[in-house]
């Protein structure tokens, strides 16, 4: 891999990890439906110009309804569920739960697409979802009338992206990935504009919730797209989706610098068993070939 490559995962890692401090902040003031209203309409503008000058417009014109589908789950649905999720528990916290994402894709692509699951394929999503029941049950602070709703928002966001993947194998295979990034921010846009409108903010927003709002947009979603679809070009899907496990790191830091956010002992212990048993379930972590031949 090179260095380039490996710079641009650590910066997509950084940034997506940011996502989650940027929600704690524009959330509160603009509420659920507006925010990512606003998030998923600036990244389409964002996206938009930059599909059309790559040449990929007849591809989004061509599959429009299938990106739909992408769109909503991939974008509207896990955008709606985090934002939510980021009113009760704390940015890191959120960080962490979305590094099930891989988890439940594994686990979908099983189910749908038939996708082979080996004994250490099948231990990782057994010490995945043991983590995740240890981190909701610890709750790191938050009450239960709190933290167990947002948890639940956040795993169902995951495994909406989960879902998202194979929808994506199964009905885009031959789609221009940047038309699809552009397209699903499109599609997601106007689902979510009606809503978006009826559920404006009467109150006047602060400078810092729509700095966190456009940052949110154009960095954490538009060129994160972009980043992340360059990525998967140069190294491969299976490489390019080790970014999921550095995510956590910058979500709690960045949490802890900016917001002050206390990090716990559960929540670094449960983030790491969840990040061993994504790793095994994805195929990112291989274990020894003395174990693997006794398979």
């Amino acid at each position: 891999m090179r260095k380039w490559d490996v710079l641009e995962m650590l910066w997509l890692s950084a940034v997506w990890g940011a996502s989650f401090l940027f929600m704690r902040v524009a959330v509160p003031e603009m509420g659920t439906l507006a925010m990512v209203g606003l998030r998923v309409g600036i990244a389409a503008l964002v996206l938009l110009p930059i599909m059309a000058w790559m040449g990929a417009a007849q591809s989004l014109r061509e599959h429009f309804w299938r990106i739909m589908g992408v769109g909503l789950l991939n974008s509207a649905l896990p955008f709606l569920l985090f934002a939510y999720a980021t009113l009760s528990i704390t940015a890191g916290f959120a960080s962490i739960l979305n590094a099930t994402a891989p988890f439940w894709a594994a686990l979908v692509a099983w189910l749908w697409l038939g996708d082979r699951l080996n004994r250490w394929r099948v231990m990782g999503l057994l010490i995945g979802f043991s983590g995740v029941v240890w981190l909701a049950s610890s709750r790191s602070g938050f009450s239960p009338e709190a933290a167990l709703p947002a948890v639940g928002a956040c795993l169902l966001a995951t495994l909406a992206y989960g879902i998202a993947a194979s929808y994506s194998k199964r009905f885009l295979p031959q789609v221009n990935p940047i038309a699809a990034a552009a397209g699903s921010q499109l599609a997601a846009s106007i689902v979510l504009l009606p809503f978006a409108i009826s559920h404006w903010p009467s109150a006047a927003v602060s400078l810092k919730a729509w700095g966190a709002v456009i940052c949110l947009a154009v960095v954490c979603t538009g060129m994160a797209y972009i980043s992340y679809f360059r990525l998967i070009r140069n190294v491969g899907p299976s490489r390019a989706i080790a970014v999921t496990f550095v995510i956590p790191v910058f979500g709690v830091l960045w949490g802890a610098l900016l917001l002050d956010e206390a990090v716990t002992m559960p929540m670094l212990l449960g983030g790491m068993v969840i990040l061993l048993g994504t790793a095994l379930t994805t195929g990112v972590l291989v274990p020894p070939e003395r174990f693997r031949a006794k398979e």
